[in-house]
C-alpha cells in the first residue's frame, strides 16, 4: 500500500519560513518524480513545484520561484519543500504527490499524479 505523509505545516508569520516534508512508503521512491500542490480556501488545487526522480531537474510555479526550494533524499524516501519569505497568499493545504511521467503536460496538473498524501496545513498570519 502506497502512503505519502506530509508534515511540517503550521502557523507562521508573514516573512517567515517553513520546511515541509513528505515521507513515502510502499513504492520505489527513486522511480517517481515528486511534486507539491496546494489548495487555498475556496480555490482550485495549484501546482507548486516538482522534482525529478534523482533530483537533477526541478520546476516551480512562478509564485514559488526564488522563495521555495524543492529537494529530495532518496535514501530516506522523502521529499521536502523549503518555503521562505512566506506571504499571506501562501496560506493553503499543501499536498505532495508521486508521478512517474515527468513531463510538463502531466506534472503541472493534479490528474497526472499516481499517488497523493493527505496534506498539511500552512497558515501565514500578518
Amino acid at each position: 500500500q502506497v502512503r505519502l505523509v506530509e508534515s511540517g505545516g503550521g502557523l507562521v508569520q508573514a516573512g517567515g519560513s517553513l520546511r515541509l516534508s513528505c515521507a513515502a512508503s510502499g513504492l520505489k521512491f527513486s522511480s517517481y518524480a515528486m511534486g507539491w500542490f496546494r489548495q487555498a480556501p475556496g480555490k482550485e488545487h495549484e501546482f507548486v513545484s516538482v522534482i525529478s526522480w534523482l533530483g537533477s531537474s526541478r520546476h516551480y510555479a512562478d509564485f514559488a520561484k526564488g522563495r521555495f526550494t524543492i529537494s529530495r533524499d532518496n535514501a530516506k524516501d522523502t521529499v521536502y519543500l523549503e518555503m521562505n519569505s512566506l506571504k499571506l497568499d501562501d496560506t493553503a493545504v499543501y499536498y505532495c504527490g508521486a508521478i512517474k511521467v515527468y513531463t510538463g503536460t502531466y506534472y503541472e496538473i493534479r490528474e497526472g499524479y499516481d499517488y497523493w498524501g493527505q496534506g498539511t496545513q500552512v497558515t501565514v498570519s500578518s
